[in-house]
């Protein structure tokens, strides 16, 4: 697929594979614990972002509790397309959890590509790349249970050491009726050893359906590059966009407006303090000394830090 990163347009679509077939390079909002919730999810549609992704949930508990539910999962009319990420082990549980919430979102994502100790000890993440017939049957059932066909089914996966291996994986995805996979160019082990690029092309020329490249993507000139070394239909991004929300609207570092729109949307959503703070910290990164630092991020208080941004920024 081709297409400009920078070209952008205001989606009215609500079925995210209409993305992948509008010959645009999709632009994705990444599975963030913590971070990429509502409020965050509203700032970065706001710059551009195509398609967003909830935090990753667990399915099991989702299922089972609505308390789980009203914590994990908030959106709105204007949170379209949304992803919503479940950590899941059997396909049952996944249907059940997918059912739930397949009135309020446009399809879910089954996490393949957790690194995480105490995920891969509970058979969550990372370990069910090594278990592809399990993938592929977790796919196909949610696709034979939900009666939407508009609903979409997708995977997030690590690579293999192996990568005959991580084809392997795909292609019996594909098969269930997967309807596209994002791939982290690195393997269960690796964190912060450069990313396997040549590894998402591979994939890529191996399928049919979409793929989205995923890893160390800080710019959008990074992931015009990206796009470039993968030919990947789409662009997820994680750190890149809590650095600089506004990223794929083409500006280098946080403008101030969007600073300003974090204000405005956090407090309106009832953002907790810590998690109001923290985006700010880190979206202030690169335009703080190491002075204000110092100050700015011991705040602690929304008082307070309104009030720094007013006296330093006008915010």
């Amino acid at each position: 697929m081709t297409g400009d990163i920078r070209e952008t347009k205001e989606w009215q679509l609500k079925d995210p594979m209409e993305l992948f077939h509008s010959g645009q390079v999709v632009k994705i909002c990444a599975p963030m614990v913590r971070y990429s919730k509502l409020a965050f999810r509203t700032l970065v549609r706001k710059y551009s972002c195509d398609l967003c992704y909830t935090p990753m949930i667990v399915a099991a508990d989702f299922v089972r509790s609505a308390k789980a539910r009203d914590s994990e999962f908030t959106t709105n009319k204007g949170d379209h397309p949304l992803i919503v990420q479940f950590a899941a082990k059997e396909a049952q549980v996944l249907c059940d959890a997918a059912r739930i919430i397949c009135p309020f979102a446009d399809g879910i994502d089954l996490n393949c590509g957790c690194p995480q100790r105490w995920a891969i000890s509970e058979g969550y993440g990372a370990c069910l790349i090594n278990k592809p017939e399990l993938v592929k049957d977790m796919v196909r059932h949610v696709r034979s249970q939900i009666d939407n066909p508009k609903f979409s089914v997708s995977i997030k996966i690590r690579i293999h050491e192996d990568l005959k291996r991580t084809v392997d994986l795909c292609q019996k995805a594909e098969a269930a009726g997967v309807s596209w996979i994002t791939v982290h160019g690195r393997s269960v082990e690796e964190r912060h050893q450069p990313v396997h690029y040549d590894a998402i092309k591979t994939i890529k020329q191996s399928m049919s359906i979409p793929i989205v490249a995923n890893g160390d993507i800080k710019t959008l000139k990074d992931a015009e590059n990206v796009h470039h070394l993968t030919e990947a239909d789409g662009i997820m991004v994680a750190r890149g966009l809590l650095a600089n929300p506004a990223m794929f609207a083409g500006y280098e570092e946080t403008p101030f407006q969007c600073i300003q729109d974090w204000v405005d949307i956090a407090l309106e959503h009832g953002t907790p303090f810590t998690c109001f703070h923290h985006h700010l910290m880190y979206m202030m990164e690169h335009i703080t000394s190491k002075q204000e630092k110092k100050v700015f991020n011991v705040l602690s208080s929304t008082s307070a830090v309104l009030d720094y941004l007013n006296d330093h920024y006008g915010v």
